[in-house]
């Protein structure tokens, strides 16, 4: 009997544990202190009020802090939100959203993001960073410009496919070598980008994997830049999988963005 009551206990204790991949959302409102000497350097966010990717920050947070220092510039990486302020931002020319996701800035931090941006400062968001769970105006139109309505499931989670470089001139896209394959969820939208103004840089080959019905796009983006902005924003969806970050097309890639977002 007590052994049956033991483990009931366990399983009541396992239903109720919180899925790590929901952490409670957050507000922060205190800033945190900033290394010294931070000059037009590389902010590395990866705050999640939404889905969290537990799978690949850790690793992508030290391959984009990695980047960045074979790039000759320092980083700073937080899950502190309360950063997005005028006065810690201008540290900054390059704010990285690692798959950033949910409500995570407050309306004054949005602010503060906005202006940010619009004096020249760069943005590179990745994966999440464009999901569903983004829903404030000026960053769905800014660094989104669609909207992401989801991603084959089960079996075909994860799958490889083709993608296809159609601005091969855009120094995003210097140095990738075709043909480029890679595993990857592969992210759904509910229109191209450029129909509200983006850049597409590079699209997937839906004859390459398995979309399913309700997500094949047709022409299907996966990365792209908003010209519409001063400051350089460009926008990822690739990069649920650690081992993205690995591959050495992709992190070709990672690189450039970072270079070209800081305005060298």
């Amino acid at each position: 009997m007590l052994k049956m009551l033991a483990l009931a206990a366990l399983l009541t204790t396992a239903q109720a544990a919180p899925d790590p991949h929901l952490p409670k959302a957050t507000t922060d409102t205190v800033a945190p202190v900033l290394p010294k000497g931070l000059d037009h350097a590389v902010l590395i966010v990866s705050k999640t009020n939404g889905w969290r990717h537990i799978e690949h920050i850790p690793r992508s947070n030290r391959v984009l802090a990695d980047i960045v220092q074979g790039l000759g510039r320092t980083s700073y990486a937080t899950e502190n939100a309360a950063v997005f302020n005028d006065d810690q931002l201008r540290h900054f020319s390059v704010v990285v959203l690692n798959s950033a996701s949910g409500a995570f800035l407050t309306p004054d931090q949005r602010a503060a993001f906005a202006r940010f941006v619009a004096r020249g400062g760069g943005v590179v968001a990745l994966h999440a960073a464009g999901d569903d769970s983004h829903t404030d105006a000026w960053y769905s139109d800014t660094v989104i410009g669609t909207k992401f309505i989801g991603h084959p499931g089960g079996e075909d989670q994860f799958q490889r496919a083709r993608l296809v470089v159609d601005r091969p001139d855009h120094p995003v896209m210097a140095g990738v070598r075709l043909p480029w394959t890679a595993v990857d969820e592969w992210y759904s939208f509910n229109a191209n980008p450029a129909a509200r103004g983006m850049t597409v840089l590079a699209t997937l080959d839906e004859a390459s994997y398995r979309p399913g019905a309700k997500l094949a796009m047709g022409t299907h983006p996966v990365i792209w830049t908003n010209p519409r902005t001063k400051g350089r924003v460009v926008y990822s969806a690739l990069g649920h999988l650690p081992e993205a970050y690995d591959d050495p097309t992709y992190r070709r890639v990672l690189v450039n963005a970072i270079r070209w977002a800081g305005r060298p």
